[in-house]
């Protein structure tokens, strides 16, 4: 156990600090899955409503129905649409997830990025009751696995057991790289939920518990009629920080997270983790000491030196973060708001994007360019089909509806906009990262809006007619977009043919602040490369490129995979018309 907080591999040797990204990183498309609403795949095993915590009457909520519509039983808890979401549960399992991999395959995904999967109260599961259980009702038996942790002692690894849901997990696992897929999970140590184990015994037998050090305890409930207080994430108390000491979390939580990232990332112990989880994403971690986050990424480099952490960092201080005594990557939300920014709502001009975005290329290692998960929305943005709809509003602020934010589904013209911006994140520097949903046209505002069940075409699904603050709205049709998922698709077929978009330089060709248009080239060499050209104008734009440096075989033309058409090159230089917002991806022809 000790060997594992020491910069050492096993035959004592020191860990390569320098920086490495896993070679297959560099080729994946992302997609981010928020488990309760991908997909129902076993309605026997839907949460109950002793676990939800659910007023009387409260029951599962209709997978197709309108979204802002309250049930009876959330009518009771206020009027307010928000007094009672959150006790929703549509009953998305493992087995929907299995069910869909087919899908997800289809759309050219290379990776999936599950939101947290552990045992949990909530239907976010940020607030952990289990980290070495996968949750109660993410498997076929809810009521046969809490019998198993009941026989366990949840501090000793040696008595833990594999419940239904966990060995459902390893399936998963199995299926997802059956596919040539990887999986990673959420790791969240900086806090758990009031349900975990310890804290339980914790509230139960306060300063006489073995646990009383785990966590960030202000003051023990006593005789004398002092109140247990402790400190909660940002202040919220159902989330219990765990307890931090120079710079890094206190001796037995760090024992009990290594044992928990050993058991999912090499279930059976062989020292072969082909069977575990390829990585993880770290919630909040600038929120616990970079001492631990050392220790923790060396344990996980040791059990599997192909594997992938990515931090979930906001600002540009990935940079700090991203190392090779740190994670491999961050969440790239400074490039969501670049583009969002330029694409949405247009408070920048091209030449400033640009900037914008070397910026944030030169924060982190070269390598690290290519494996920065490129997001446009997440389970903790509004959709950006919703930011379309609603430009001018600051990033990840002001987006739920009581702030004039429109909740209506976006019209052509503003898909036809939605359609550029993945354009551009499937061909710019690093992974893309798509959230479910937003290849089949989801929209919403800030949480809980952006975690809606997922639009599948097999369901029919009632219209979005009503609004959260009792308004006038037009009936909103609410289908799966077989058109937008068709240009993602396309866009994931064009990525993964070509090795220059997911291993090629980037370089500037072109910027035209007038005419609102720009182009860069990524490439492996002078006769490897692909052209990309965004024109963000609202009018129909001739650009001429310069291919200085390019070449392209004579009497060869460039090809536009987008349209199928070619275009000429003639005296190093090539043009092309596009429509209003709209692009182009132009690669040599092959013979």
């Amino acid at each position: 156990m000790e060997n594992d907080l020491e910069n050492t591999s096993h035959n004592g040797n020191p860990v390569d600090t320098s920086y490495h990204a896993p070679e297959w990183a560099k080729h994946v498309v992302w997609y981010q899955i928020f488990p309760e609403r991908f997909r129902n795949g076993d309605p026997f095993n839907d949460p109950i409503r002793e676990r939800v915590g659910g007023p009387k009457g409260w029951k599962i909520s209709p997978w197709t129905g309108d979204w802002y519509k309250q049930a009876d039983w959330e009518k009771s808890l206020g009027d307010s649409f928000r007094n009672g979401v959150f006790k929703r549960r549509y009953g998305g399992d493992l087995q929907g997830i299995i069910d869909k991999l087919d899908y997800l395959q289809e759309l050219g995904i290379g990776g999936i990025y599950l939101n947290p999967v552990f045992d949990a109260v909530s239907l976010h599961k940020y607030d952990t009751s289990h980290y070495h259980h996968i949750d109660r009702f993410f498997g076929p038996d809810p009521e046969g696995d809490v019998e198993i942790m009941k026989q366990e002692d949840p501090e000793d690894p040696d008595t833990w057991q594999w419940t239904s849901a966990d060995k459902l997990f390893l399936k998963l696992i199995e299926e997802v790289h059956k596919r040539e897929m990887r999986i990673i999970i959420d790791g969240v140590f900086n806090h758990t939920g009031t349900d975990f184990w310890a804290f339980r015994d914790v509230m139960k037998n306060q300063s006489k518990s073995r646990y009383k050090d785990w966590y960030s305890v202000n003051s023990f409930a006593d005789d004398n009629g002092q109140k247990f207080d402790y400190d909660g994430w940002w202040g919220v108390k159902s989330l219990p920080e765990l307890k931090e000491v120079d710079e890094t979390l206190v001796k037995p939580v760090r024992e009990h997270i290594f044992a928990i990232t050993r058991r999912w990332m090499d279930p059976d112990g062989d020292g072969n983790p082909s069977d575990g989880i390829d990585g993880w994403r770290l919630d909040v971690p600038e929120e616990v000491g970079q001492k631990f986050w050392k220790e923790w990424n060396a344990l996980v480099r040791r059990v599997n030196p192909n594997a992938y952490t990515v931090g979930e960092i906001w600002t540009e201080k990935g940079r700090e973060w991203v190392n090779g005594e740190l994670f491999t990557a961050a969440m790239n939300y400074p490039f969501t708001e670049a583009v969002q920014d330029y694409m949405i709502d247009q408070s920048v001009s091209a030449t400033d994007f640009i900037k914008r975005l070397r910026s944030i290329r030169e924060g982190v290692p070269d390598e690290a360019k290519l494996v920065q998960q490129n997001l446009m929305d997440s389970h903790d943005t509004p959709r950006v089909a919703s930011m379309i709809v609603n430009p001018g509003r600051e990033f990840d602020t002001k987006t739920k509806p009581k702030e004039g934010f429109d909740v209506r589904k976006p019209n052509p013209e503003e898909r036809r906009l939605q359609r550029l911006i993945a354009l551009f994140q499937y061909t710019y520097v690093g992974a893309p990262m798509i959230f479910y949903g937003t290849e089949a046209g989801m929209w919403g505002a800030d949480d809980p809006d952006d975690r809606k069940p997922m639009v599948w075409p097999d369901l029919d699904y009632e219209p979005e007619a009503t609004h959260p603050l009792d308004k006038d709205r037009p009936a909103d049709e609410n289908y799966f977009d077989e058109g937008l998922f068709n240009w993602y698709k396309k866009l994931g077929v064009i990525r993964n043919q070509h090795l220059a978009l997911r291993k090629g330089e980037f370089q500037e060709l072109l910027i035209e602040n007038d005419a609102n248009v720009f182009a860069f080239v990524r490439f492996l060499n002078k006769k490897m490369f692909c052209l990309v050209v965004v024109n963000r104008s609202e009018q129909t734009q001739k650009i001429r490129i310069p291919l200085n440096h390019f070449e392209v075989e004579e009497g060869k033309h460039l090809e536009n995979m987008i349209t199928g058409n070619r275009v000429e090159v003639y005296n190093s230089k090539t043009s092309i018309t596009l429509p209003p917002i709209s692009g182009a991806v132009l690669s040599p022809e092959k013979n």
